[in-house]
């Protein structure tokens, strides 16, 4: 399959967003971590902390695979340049592979939000439980 320098080069925005994304996630990440204050410690604290840290594992897995993405997108684009049609293609055949990774990683980071805001709330509903008795 023949692929001109166009090609790999469509997908920069949408790797350069998904990095966005992918940072706002990690900073907003970071902040919850700074902020976990240590008097609130309570029976869900060591659920919610294995569950931050997964998400931190998760969210530098998809950082690392969208930069690999991109950087192969550039390296298929001067392969392409330098008329390596062939490996050109396979490059950025990988780098498509490195975005699906990407991408994977990112709904199983979202899975586990979920988790953890399932955690949190079942943690309002003790206290208000008792507070309510």
């Amino acid at each position: 399959m023949n692929i001109d320098l166009a090609t790999p080069a469509m997908l920069f925005p949408a790797i350069s967003l998904l990095l966005l994304a992918y940072t706002n996630r990690f900073l907003t990440l970071a902040t919850i971590i700074r902020n976990f204050a240590k008097d609130e410690l309570d029976n869900n604290t060591a659920a919610q902390i294995k569950n931050l840290r997964q998400r931190i594992q998760l969210i530098k897995r998809m950082q690392i695979a969208g930069v690999a993405s991109f950087f192969l997108c550039v390296v298929a684009m001067l392969a392409i340049y330098l008329t390596y049609q062939k490996l050109g293609s396979w490059i950025f055949g990988v780098s498509l592979v490195c975005l699906l990774y990407s991408l994977w990683m990112s709904v199983r980071e979202i899975l586990i939000s979920v988790e953890a805001l399932d955690v949190h709330l079942a943690g309002v509903a003790r206290k208000s439980n008792h507070e309510d008795c």
